[in-house]
Formats: C-alpha cells, structure tokens, sequence
C-alpha cells in the first residue's frame, strides 16, 4: 500500500523510510550499512565489508565536493544509495551507486577499480558516468510539438543505447530520485531546468521499466516544481493527512477483504491513493472538476479466473452504492493495448469516493509488466514494435531478479545488448541522430541533409578531427566539415572500403553519379545538336523542335539520347536537311516471315554482331540479359534508337514481341570481330578476410575488365555481384572455373 502527503514534500512514494533517513543523516556509518543491507533480499556480512572499502575509497575523493545542485556529493550518495537497495539491487550496484562520481575527480580510476573491486564494478560506474553527461541540449519548444517529441524520445533511447547493462540505467534513475528530492527542497536557479529534464526523459523511462515508484516519485517531485500553485490546491484539495489517508484506505481493504470471504471469494485487496500528479493529469485530460475524481481513492482486487472478477464485482456493488456511469468493463471490451479490467467507483465508508479495479492475477502481470504497449497508451507514443520488445524484455529481466538467488547469474542476464543495434549520435546543436550501428560520419551527413552529405570533406567528433570511415558511439557530438562544390567520391561506395553504413546513405551517392552523368550526357548532347545546327546554318531552329521531329516528347531524353549515339550525325543531317524521316535510310521493313529486312543482307554491324538485312546500324547490348557470344540471341528494334540485342531466351524481349512481332530481326555474332561483351556473375562465399582481394587478383591476371560490383556481408557469408566483360563464353568459364578455387567460395555462376 502506498500514500501521498497533502501539503509537504511528497514523499508519500519516497521509496525510503523515515527511519532510514535518521540512519542517513547519522553519524553512524555501521547503522547506514545495516540499514541499506536490510533492504536486500539476501545480504552476508562480506556485503557490509564491501560497501564500507567503496564509502572509504571514495570519501576523501567527495571531501569538499558539491554537485552542480549545490548539494554535497558525500552527503547524495548516501542518500542515493538506500533508494537503490530498496529496488533489490545486487551488491555491485550498490557499490556502483557509491562510486558513481570517482570518474570525476580521480584520473586512471579504472586500473584502481580492477584492483580495489572487480570489472563489473568498473564496467558499472562507467556507463554511469556516460549518461550523467547527457544534457536536453536541443530540446527547445521553438522548434514545435512533434519535433520536440522526437528529440525527447530520441534521448530516452540514446540513455538506454548507452546503457549496455540495465543495472546502469537503475543506478542513474535512483541518483535522480536522490537529486529531485534535494531540487525540490531547495530554491536553486537550474531547478526548472532540471524538473523539465526529469519529467521529460527520467520519468518516462522509470514508466517503461514498470519502476512505478520511482516514476511516480519523479512526476510528483517535477509537477511540484514546474506548476506550484497547481500542486498546492490539488494537495490542499485532498484534505486528508497523509496517516488519515492510509487509514482510510485501510478501513476499506479490511471491509472488502471481510466481505469477499463472506461470499467465498478468494481474493487479494490492496489500496492505491492517487497521486498528485496523476489526479492532475486526469483533471486536465478529461476536463474534470476535482470533485469529479472518482478515484483520488482506489482500490485493487485480484482474483484468480474472469468468473471471480464478476462475483467480486458483485460484492461490492452489494456493500456500497455504486456510481452510475463510473462503470468501465475492460474485461468483455478490452482497451486498445490490451489492457483487462473492471472499473467501477462506489461511495464508500464517511460518504467518500473510492474507486475500485478488479481483474485476475494474469491480468494483472499483463497490465503491470508484460505488455510495452502500456507504457505506449500512458504516453500517448506512436508504436515502434521493435522497441516495445526490447523494453517488454528489460521488464521482464526486472522481475525476474527477485527470483534469482544467485547474483552471478543475475549479472548475466543484466548484460545486454538489444539496444545496440542503433547508435544514438549529437549534432552541434544537440539533436539526436539514430542511425545504424557501424554508422560514419558520412553516414551522419547525409541523415542530416543530402547536400550535407554530398559536400562532406571532414569531421570532428567531440571536437577531434576523424577519417570519415570512422565508426561513430553513442552520444558522441558530430561536426561535418564541408565545401561548397564538388561531390562525393566513387570511393565511398566501395564496400571494402568501410566509408558507408546506411543503404540510404549508399542510395543517395548513386543518386548523385547517375545524376551527375544525365547532367554530363545532356551537355555532351546539346553540345553536338548545337554543332551540327551550326554546320548547317541552322541555330535558329528550336531543340524542342527537332526533338519532337525524332518523336521524343522532352528534349532531355532527346539530347541524352544523341550523346548515347542513338541518334547520330547522319540522321541529325537527314533531318537538317529536310528529309521527312531521320532514320528512314536504315529503318528495317518486315517481311512475310515476320523477321525484318533492309537493303542489304547479312551485313556486317559495328561491335561483332550480324544483323540480316540491315547495313551499319547502331546495336546496343540488353541491359535486362547481357548477351554474350555464343548465347543465341535476337534484335528488337527501337523507336530511332538503332537495334538492341537480347537473348532469344530473354524474359522482357518475350513481353516485347508479343506486343511487337514485326519489330523483331534476325542476328548473330560476328566470329571474326575481337569483341568484349557485359556479364553478371554471383559469387556465394564464406565470409573472411582478403576474400574480395583473392577474387580481383584472379579478374586481373586474366586480364578481365570490371566495370561494377557490389558486395553483401550477413552472418559468416558473402554474396558478391561482379559485371565483368568477355569476349565469349569460353572465356567466363574458365573464370568461373578459377573463383570456384578460391578458399572459401561455394559457387561462382553466371546470372
């Protein structure tokens, strides 16, 4: 059972005792160690020994030192220490907790850690200190609603990102407890500040551990300071003490728990008193005078199957006058996170209102610890499903630790990763960048802004000059270093190279090469219109004008098309001269077997293809196929784009010609022509280093030329694409022949 002080310092949920804050303030340390120890589940004399070598480690360390609070760092520790044990923490985090600013003044502490403790210890006060780094910088409310959100979400998981071990985030939870409740007893000019900060990251995060106490300790401590006059007239509104309340609420559970045995029903009853924060939130969110808060008082029924809910539901209808209206049945019509209850709200004993929730023990671990989307309907968070797994996890990890004897084991399911598939970086600004783990600042870059990322030179991180390959950690601060002309470099799309992470990232520097040679085909294209209008006298004639006289519908296409030799000067010519057709010199004609003849027959064509029929033709190898001799293969003919040749076996070239039958012509290659044709190759291979080098060496001493290839690590295995040119089939098999050799590879085929 839990309670709320109306007028004092909320401390209703202060998760330690009166008694043990005399023991605190003592002088006594034996009676703090005792004190702290009690709270454990299990404790052995050693535990003691071990807390007292970290308070006399660090002590003459904290002599003298004050936090940035105004509060002295011994005396926060021994405040901060209790709250942990009261969370049934182990004996590492407890000395954790004791250690936790040593980083701050003591250089080398860690080799001192090794030796005066132990490396979870260390590994503890480390991922503590991280985190006590991190500030809101950034989350400002200029720039509105949803960007602060996303700033202020992005925070939470940067804090979890960091915390490789959840010990680590409990540790700084229980510092922030310590922290608001010496904030809120004191008038310091950063307390805003600080409460913003707490009710912005910490709070939310205790939420989504299912640490409620804390999280209700937090809310009502930031509520107190960020709204006063709001705080005092809802406390003032209670009326209550905080020992009359409890009473009350005790009242209530003894008459409920008499009544349910009565009817023989097998129930535990527990009270909540609302908290000043929560009976804040409900006010505001349902527009509801204070007097139309039905549960400022609660009670909680557990049961053991649905039959049961109702029966009890039943009972306390029968012992007191229920509300109308104040009836909720989220057991028949559960709510949209799966939240299973009934609701209802009686007038219970001196004509007070109590509200009272029912539901099984099933329900219940449900509700409190095994559903994330809970904390997602409080928060009113969009759904991230990944994330909500991650954290119904760590809940689950929180629970099991009161079932745990051993602490070792304990330790090893404390040590997690599964926020580390992220990495959570700052801008200069302090907003927070997710990207993937393995991420550079190239990476970082082109997240911010594409042209950030095309015109990326340098970068500092934490103000120190980086290569861009470098990996970047959490909560580190990127500077990107740029100019104003140029590009990136062909380089960073080398795999090997390790300059990209992000697909997006490696989507968005192709974008920039195929852009950049449109751009260069365009003004090679335009360059050769222009010449060719000025040969014949023409430059007053419009480029949309000759484009559309070779049927293109946009000129970019047209010049592109010219620059590609699609078109080329003689056709330019014809056209330029006043003949109707500017490819009607060379354009195939079909004949009764459906193949297409020209002038000539079995002429010989530019690149070691025949074509039957048809004299010095432009013919273009299929990109979709990428034939190569001595596949059979076919040529479709283009719109005033000369002839490409497919394979006959040709997938799209079967779409082509049921379309376009007559558009089809005979061809074959040219055995007496030297030429290079593109082809694909795959390669399936175990993962290892020098692999990519072992493959280059063997394209390179048979002299194959490479003109792309792409890479893909998942696991232990690679899949590697290379487009390689040859001059026939017995070539690529000898090639094939020679990569299947190389240790490691498991195929090496043609696509």
């Amino acid at each position: 059972m839990t309670s709320k002080m109306g007028n004092e310092l909320p401390d209703s949920s202060a998760i330690v005792s009166a008694d043990l804050s005399v023991a605190i303030d003592g002088k006594d340390e034996l009676s703090w160690l005792e004190s702290v120890l009690s709270m454990l589940p299990m404790s052995s004399p050693d535990d003691i020994e071990i807390l007292r070598h970290a308070l006399e480690f660090s002590q003459p360390l904290y002599a003298g030192k004050y936090l940035s609070t105004g509060e002295s760092v011994s005396q926060h520790v021994r405040r901060t220490v209790p709250v942990l044990a009261s969370l049934r923490v182990d004996g590492d985090s407890l000395v954790a907790g004791i250690l936790q600013f040593v980083p701050e003044y003591l250089q080398g502490y860690r080799d001192q850690f090794l030796t005066e403790f132990n490396p979870t210890v260390a590994h503890l006060v480390e991922g503590v200190s991280r985190m006590g780094r991190i500030r809101t910088l950034g989350i400002k409310d200029e720039g509105g609603g949803a960007d602060r959100s996303a700033q202020v979400e992005g925070l939470r998981k940067m804090l979890l990102a960091m915390a490789e071990d959840i010990r680590i985030v409990i540790v700084a939870l229980a510092d922030r407890v310590q922290t608001m409740r010496y904030v809120a007893a004191n008038s310091i000019p950063r307390r805003v500040e600080i409460a913003h900060e707490t009710f912005d990251i910490f709070s939310p995060l205790a939420n989504r551990l299912g640490l409620w106490q804390i999280k209700w300790e937090l809310e009502d401590l930031s509520f107190r300071i960020l709204e006063p006059e709001r705080y005092k007239k809802i406390a003032k509104l209670l009326e209550d003490t905080r020992i009359t309340r409890e009473h009350y609420i005790a009242l209530v559970v003894d008459k409920l728990q008499r009544e349910l045995q009565q009817t023989g029903i097998k129930a535990e009853v527990t009270g909540r008193p609302k908290h000043i924060y929560s009976i804040h939130k409900k006010m505001k969110h349902k527009e509801l005078d204070f007097k139309e808060i039905h549960d400022a008082r609660a009670v909680r029924v557990l049961v053991n199957d649905v039959k049961d809910c109702y029966a009890a539901l039943g009972a306390v209808h029968n012992l007191w006058t229920p509300i109308p209206k104040e009836f909720d049945d989220y057991i028949a019509r559960p709510k949209g996170n799966d939240y299973r209850s009934l609701h209802t709200a009686v007038i219970g004993p001196e004509n007070k209102v109590v509200e009272v929730q029912i539901r099984t023990y099933e329900m219940h671990r449900h509700s409190e610890m095994g559903v994330a989307a809970h904390w997602r309907y409080k928060e009113g968070a969009k759904r991230d499903a990944r994330y909500e797994e991650k954290i119904a996890w760590l809940r689950q990890i929180l629970e099991w630790k009161n079932d745990i004897e051993d602490t070792g084991e304990l330790a090893e399911y404390f040590k997690i990763a599964l926020f580390q598939d992220s990495v959570y970086v700052l801008t200069p600004q302090g907003r927070v960048i997710a990207l993937p783990k393995g991420s550079t600042p190239i990476d970082f870059a082109y997240h911010v802004h594409t042209d950030l990322g095309h015109h990326c030179r340098g970068a500092k991180v934490d103000d120190v000059m980086v290569p861009l390959d470098y990996p970047l950690q959490n909560a580190q601060r990127v500077e990107i270093i740029s100019v104003k002309q140029g590009g990136p470099s062909r380089d960073w799309l080398n795999s090997a190279l390790g300059y990209l992470k992000s697909n997006r990232t490696r989507s968005k520097v192709r974008q920039w090469f195929s852009g950049q040679e449109r751009e260069d085909s365009l003004a090679q294209g335009r360059a050769l219109v222009e010449k060719e209008l000025q040969r014949h006298g023409m430059t007053s004639m419009g480029l949309d004008k000759l484009a559309a006289k070779f049927k293109f519908a946009k000129l970019d296409a047209f010049l592109v098309a010219v620059a590609r030799g699609e078109i080329n000067s003689r056709q330019l010519a014809a056209v330029l001269s006043g003949k109707p057709e500017p490819v009607a010199a060379s354009t195939p004609t079909a004949d009764s077997s459906g193949l297409l003849t020209g002038k000539k027959s079995g002429a010989q064509q530019s690149g070691g293809i025949l074509i039957v029929g048809v004299d010095k033709l432009l013919t273009t190898l299929a990109k979709c196929c990428k034939p190569a001799p001595p596949d059979p293969i076919i040529g479709f003919v283009t719109r005033g784009r000369g002839i490409t040749i497919h394979r006959q076996n040709c997938s799209s070239l079967s779409r082509l010609s049921q379309e376009s039958a007559e558009r089809l012509i005979a061809a074959d290659w040219d055995s007496s022509k030297g030429a290079s044709y593109p082809v694909d190759i795959e390669i399936e291979a175990l993962d290892r280093q020098g692999l990519l080098r072992d493959i280059s060496n063997i394209l390179s001493r048979e002299k194959i030329n490479v003109t792309a290839t792409h890479t893909r690590s998942r696991d232990v295995t690679a899949a590697m694409r290379f487009t390689i040119k040859i001059t026939g089939l017995k070539q690529l098999n000898r090639v094939l022949v020679l990569i299947q050799g190389v240790p490691g590879v498991i195929s090496a085929l043609r696509k």
